[in-house]
């Protein structure tokens, strides 16, 4: 992946069959990756832990700002805007390695709801709503160590939300209980907004 140089407090990536992007801004990690699949994208960044997207006719992209490595006791607070219209999440997000895993705690979502797609492992409430547990595999897909099949472990919350708090160690320890296990080498962890084949904005801050 292509790092940027910081040239300005604001900087403004068009992700239009472009390269993805990692690095450093304002002293949050951010990622932004696309499949490049015809994708309208612009992903803009500001001061601290802001950062916007909009697409539209979107093929498949993720990214916001957060931190690398990431923490299984972070404590993450979040406030913006969130308008999806399609196939879109909000979630904090991630990866382990060692097993290599996928995460998501969805907070909101669009049109497609991923507890209809992915292995029921239960529920529990953490931060004033019930959150849905369910893990999944992808096989041959994209990850960050290339071209692999790993797991996904998700909990998707009822009461959808795009300003809030999520206690991320309730999320682990869920997920442990419920028999899904993250790796023990930590990669980034972000606030992070996903679309595929849709459209849409999103304005929000992490901190």
């Amino acid at each position: 992946m292509d790092e940027l140089v910081e040239r300005s407090p604001n900087v403004t990536l068009v992700a239009r069959g472009t390269p993805s992007s990692t690095g450093t801004h304002n002293g949050f990690y951010y990622s932004h990756w696309t499949d490049n699949a015809g994708a309208d994208v612009t992903y803009s960044m500001g001061g601290g832990g802001q950062f916007s997207y909009t697409w539209r006719n979107s093929g498949n992209f993720v990214g916001g700002k957060g931190w690398n490595p990431g923490n299984a006791g972070r404590v993450i607070n979040y406030s913006g805007s969130y308008s999806p219209q399609g196939n879109s999440y909000l979630a904090v997000y991630g990866w382990t390695r060692n097993p290599l895993i996928e995460y998501y705690v969805v907070e909101s979502f669009g049109s497609y709801n991923p507890s209809s797609g992915a292995t029921n492992r239960g529920s529990f409430t953490s931060d004033g709503s019930t959150y849905d547990i369910l893990v999944s595999t992808r096989y041959n897909q994209p990850s960050i160590d290339g071209t692999k099949t790993f797991q996904q472990f998700w909990s998707v919350r009822r009461n959808k939300r795009a300003s809030g708090t999520v206690t991320f160690a309730n999320h682990v320890n869920a997920w442990r209980n419920a028999g899904l296990n993250l790796g023990n080498q930590w990669n980034y962890q972000i606030l992070a907004v996903e679309g595929y084949h849709s459209s849409g904005s999103a304005s929000m801050t992490v901190r």
